[in-house]
């Protein structure tokens, strides 16, 4: 079953269509990679997939609902409860700890729960580094944190733009391990990346040019 379609999707700025005409489905469960060239379309469609954003013609739909012409209230409600978001640059709060920027998430969704954090940093490996300021961490472990940060509300889909962009061959490969481990736990996970390697990674890949789905992959040595 799909856990996202979209149909028929245009996002038009001016004389510029930014996604024109793009439908794509997304099965629950599912681990997709979107790429493409600068200008491609990837960051609009990220953003409307993470009801950051509407399109201007066509219908998004989200397990089954069209969100597509819900008010920005309903779709900051939604992306609260189904989604969770893991961006290139960290948007950690400075001088909040590890386990305070996890529980930051909480705040919104329902109620702070440091037993609950902890756990979520235990399982990216940092538990230990709970007490520790961002300036104290390496990349590698801020995106572990926000890959912590991103599960604690137990998403339906996590939606990742270039998580690994701004880590060593090192930290990737323990970014992409824990993807495989969300995916081994029925996580649907959308990853938008410039990166080859990552990309081979997921199940199938989505190749946008000029707002267009240009063509799909499937990735034949995908090891679930």
């Amino acid at each position: 079953m799909a856990l996202l379609e979209l149909k028929n999707v245009s996002k038009i700025y001016g004389d510029l269509k930014a996604l024109n005409d793009v439908s794509i489905s997304v099965e629950k469960g599912e681990w997709v990679a979107i790429m493409g060239p600068s200008g491609s379309g990837k960051s609009t469609m990220m953003n409307i997939i993470g009801c950051m954003d509407k399109p201007s013609v066509g219908e998004v739909l989200l397990d089954g609902v069209d969100i597509s012409k819900e008010p920005q209230k309903v779709l900051t409600d939604i992306r609260r409860e189904k989604i969770g978001l893991i961006f290139q640059q960290f948007h950690m709060v400075t001088y909040l700890t590890a386990v305070e920027n996890v529980m930051v998430s909480q705040y919104y969704h329902s109620m702070p729960d440091e037993a609950e954090a902890l756990e979520a940093l235990d399982r990216v490996g940092l538990k230990e580094r709970a007490k520790h300021l961002p300036g104290q961490l390496s990349g590698g472990e801020q995106q572990r944190v926000c890959v912590a940060r991103a599960l604690i509300n137990h998403p339906e889909l996590i939606l990742a733009d270039e998580p690994t962009g701004n880590l060593d061959e090192t930290n990737e490969n323990i970014v992409l391990d824990l993807f495989r481990q969300l995916h081994r736990e029925g996580t649907t996970l959308i990853v938008v990346t410039h990166d080859p390697e990552v990309a081979e990674a997921a199940q199938r890949t989505i190749v946008l040019e000029h707002g267009r789905v240009a063509r799909e992959i499937i990735n034949e040595n995908f090891e679930a």
